[in-house]
């Protein structure tokens, strides 16, 4: 079995899909890993670290993917001529954060290419999918940095300061969305000593956000959403409307502000509102970590910092786990290994795909030329 690793060229990537420590092992299969040369440069991982794990280095493409069986990926490359799909051969595995909602054109190269290709955000939230699960391991670390950059563009201090000369207080911080990347976010920011406060509109969250030591503020309305996936739906207009008069009194005395509501498949709910923004605070910084699926915030830019008229910052990173891309590349790396171990059955000799495999449905698009995910059909 061979596996391709390519540099990534998706704009803002830092990531590479293998790290060092998953080369050595899978070379302990007798897998032959071929590498771009420099495809961990971004990440601080250098062609002579992954040398020394058993992988080849080449700067051909052709030679590093035409006769791979896999691929493995962070993100999709840009049609250009460096475009993995251009030397990839028919029945190849194709592995990576696909993007499939947003990148439907994709899915005709596909099938013209004859590509099996699984977009591994689709993974199920089950429990024996756990160690494959890429959106926990990026979204944790997008939850931590997130607090990193509100820090450093947060004109005060987080924690309260008492000195000689005054008292400093605490940052108050607000958390929209407590799933893996909000949870990470109110244990980040505990630790770096503000006052936290989180929203969510699954109930089962409520447990979660104080077992950390936040407030949960609740809308007083009798609907939850949860979803059997883990994710949130989406809620009825009542809810929404009281969800959104309480979002407005609770920001006018936040300091900080970090957004990560996301819906699958759609564009990310809006929930701070301009006319929310013109009450806030002058000074106060919201880092919104759903702008590269549109934004909580409206005003949100995908990569840019916007300053409102009354001084409060929106920052729009679209892909925060980049920020800190050794340790992403290394739980991304893992993630691969995991899943790639549970397709062929822990032999790393062939892949074997059961489409009644509630992993493997799940997230295989297309496979011999055909699309075959049911979300995906009518394209």
């Amino acid at each position: 079995m061979k596996i391709a690793i390519l540099k990534e060229r998706a704009l803002n990537e830092k990531r590479v899909a293998i790290t060092p420590d998953i080369v050595k092992k899978l070379v302990a299969h007798n897998v032959e890993i071929c590498i771009e040369q420099g495809a961990g440069l971004t990440a601080n991982i250098t062609d002579e670290e992954y040398k020394n794990a058993g992988a080849k280095i080449s700067n051909v493409l052709l030679e590093i993917v035409a006769d791979a069986d896999i691929v493995f990926k962070v993100q999709p490359s840009p049609a250009d001529n460096h475009n993995e799909l251009n030397f990839i051969k028919e029945n190849a595995l194709l592995l990576g954060l696909l993007s499939p909602y947003s990148n439907k054109d994709n899915l005709k190269k596909y099938v013209d290419k004859k590509v099996t290709a699984m977009a591994i955000e689709l993974l199920p939230r089950i429990t024996k999918a756990q160690g494959m699960d890429v959106l926990s391991s990026q979204s944790n670390l997008a939850g931590y940095i997130s607090v990193i950059k509100a820090a450093n563009e947060y004109g005060g201090a987080f924690p309260m300061m008492m000195t000689a000369a005054g008292t400093v207080s605490p940052a108050k911080l607000l958390v929209m969305g407590a799933g893996v990347a909000g949870l990470q976010v109110i244990a980040t920011a505990k630790r770096l000593g503000a006052i936290v406060s989180a929203f969510d509109v699954r109930s089962v969250a409520k447990e979660q956000v104080q077992s950390l030591g936040a407030s949960f503020i609740e809308v007083p309305v009798q609907e939850d959403g949860s979803t059997g996936a883990g994710y949130a739906k989406e809620m009825s207009e009542e809810y929404k409307a009281k969800q959104k008069q309480l979002i407005h009194e609770t920001l006018k005395k936040s300091d900080i502000v970090i957004t990560t509501a996301l819906i699958p498949g759609r564009s990310a709910p809006i929930l701070i509102t301009a006319e929310m923004i013109k009450d806030m605070k002058p000074g106060s910084v919201i880092i919104d970590i759903a702008a590269g699926s549109g934004g909580n915030c409206e005003g949100t830019i995908a990569d840019e910092i916007v300053m409102s008229d009354n001084c409060v910052k929106i920052v729009g990173f679209s892909n925060l786990a980049a920020h800190i891309p050794k340790e992403a590349s290394k739980l991304y790396s893992k993630n691969l290994y995991n899943l790639l171990e549970y397709l062929t059955n822990k032999e790393f000799k062939q892949v074997n795909l059961d489409f009644e495999d509630e992993i493997t449905k799940s997230c295989v698009l297309t496979h011999n030329g055909q699309i075959i995910h049911p979300n995906f059909k009518e394209i």
